[in-house]
């Protein structure tokens, strides 16, 4: 008799884990307790996947085998409470999916509080190049589930968020990337940071002496849970503070070198595409999984040159001139403008604002000083920002993105960088992170049209 399968919430991972259900036979609902999105509900329907929307079924939901349960949905969520007293198995839509792949496919799982998608896609873009016949998915791109649907390739590359991680049972990578840990999401954690802490860690959680863990040992959060378990996997250290006692890479002036398998390998920095320290440990991360696979050097270093990150994150969108124009809208954090600072030379013009988080902006006091000529804020109520930061720089505020972008370019002089890294949500002002950098970069565009028009019109 077939299992009775659940699948609470028809986002990416929902429909990609009903399409799954599906393909294997199962007895499964997807079930919403919201409206379900124009797209997906398309694509329910085109396949004929049963489900339902508006709420669940409390009787059916709690009469499965199995819960696959969405990252969205908390553990605090009422119904998931009901199902785990009785005793139904709640799992992640990423579980779900390692237990229907063919077992001779290869895993590498990235995870991390920041820099995951980055290392990410440039951890497939480095396997495709290297000529491996690598899918993409997790967090990014195509839900695990949905790629294992079909399960065409040989290789797949995963971001894992901590959310997805919760709900594993065998899930176990032949890679597992750990980047960093700070405090994040603690809502779901009971504000409990050794709780987030355990629950990145559970990435490991099934490694074996076959497996490789890669972790970034400039973290202490990551370097006291390893001095503290017995970890079966091949460990490998990354730091770009100095050279780690065991194999994995580091950062050495302008070169990343690494230790692997009894060989050295250098890569000039200038050969990377990414700017920054912290994307430095990215690439280490991503060289070094690609490299787990016995991946052909010069391929790998030529796959390092043609690497294009994802939108929002560092891109450089600009300039005019000289004055450089980089979109950071990504950076919702205070840790992830600590890294922008970090690795930008030039002179910047900071755009920082929206939403706050509960932000605690002592940790760039000492980068703004040294490196930050103006700061604008962009938001609704910037008055957190302004009394933080103005005893130490200038600073000037909008709820206007054209303002901001023409006070920012007022503010720079040759040479310098107008970086947008907000350290906060964009809702105040915006649809979300992805609207608040293209009307960012729309904004940066049109006036350097304006500009150019003016020049071209007095000359």
């Amino acid at each position: 008799m077939s299992k009775k399968i659940v699948i609470l919430g028809a986002g990416e991972s929902g429909v990609g884990a009903a399409l799954l259900a599906k393909a294997k036979g199962y007895d499964y609902l997807l079930s919403d307790a919201g409206k379900i999105a124009e797209g997906y509900k398309k694509e329910i329907k085109a396949n004929n996947l049963n489900y339902e929307e508006g709420g669940h079924t409390e009787a059916t939901v709690l009469g499965a085998d199995i819960i696959v349960k969405s990252p969205g949905i908390p553990d605090s969520a009422q119904i998931i409470k009901k199902a785990t007293e009785e005793g139904i198995s709640v799992i992640s839509e990423i579980e779900f999916g390692y237990q229907h792949i063919n077992r001779s496919k290869k895993i590498i799982a990235i995870t991390g509080t920041n820099g995951k998608t980055t290392t990410t896609l440039l951890t497939h873009h480095l396997m495709q190049a290297c000529g491996f016949n690598a899918g993409l998915g997790g967090n990014v791109g195509h839900s695990f589930a949905r790629l294992a649907s079909k399960d065409e390739h040989d290789f797949y590359v995963l971001e894992v968020s901590s959310f997805q991680l919760d709900g594993i049972d065998s899930f176990k990578p032949d890679v597992a990337v750990l980047l960093n840990i700070t405090p994040d999401h603690l809502d779901r954690y009971d504000y409990q940071f050794e709780n987030y802490v355990a629950s990145k860690f559970r990435i490991i959680r099934n490694l074996g002496k076959e497996q490789a863990f890669i972790y970034c040992c400039d973290n202490k959060p990551i370097t006291e849970q390893v001095s503290r378990r017995q970890i079966e996997a091949s460990m490998f250290a990354i730091s770009v503070a100095g050279k780690p006692q065991q194999d994995g890479g580091y950062l050495s002036s302008d070169h990343l070198t690494f230790n692997f398998d009894h060989k050295e390998l250098k890569i000039p920095t200038s050969e990377v595409t990414l700017i920054g320290k912290h994307n430095m440990v990215n690439t280490m991360a991503a060289v070094l999984s690609v490299m787990f696979f016995e991946a052909p050097i010069h391929l790998l270093t030529r796959g390092l040159k043609s690497f294009v990150n994802a939108p929002h994150r560092l891109e450089k969108i600009a300039s005019i001139n000289g004055v450089t124009f980089i979109n950071d809208s990504k950076a919702t954090n205070v840790d992830s403008v600590y890294f922008a600072l970090e690795g930008i030379e030039a002179p910047i013009v900071l755009i920082l604002g929206g939403v706050d988080k509960g932000n605690d902006y002592e940790p760039l006091k000492k980068l703004v000083k040294k490196k930050v000529r103006a700061i604008v804020g962009l938001g609704k109520d910037n008055a957190k920002i302004e009394s933080f930061f103005i005893k130490h720089k200038e600073v000037i505020s909008t709820d206007n993105i054209n303002t901001a972008i023409q006070k920012a370019y007022e503010q720079s002089k040759v040479g310098d960088v107008v970086l947008l890294s907000p350290a906060c949500a964009s809702f105040d002002l915006f649809k979300n992170y992805q609207d608040r950098g293209e009307r960012f970069k729309a904004a940066v565009l049109a006036l350097k049209k304006s500009i150019e028009n003016h020049n071209k019109a007095v000359s």
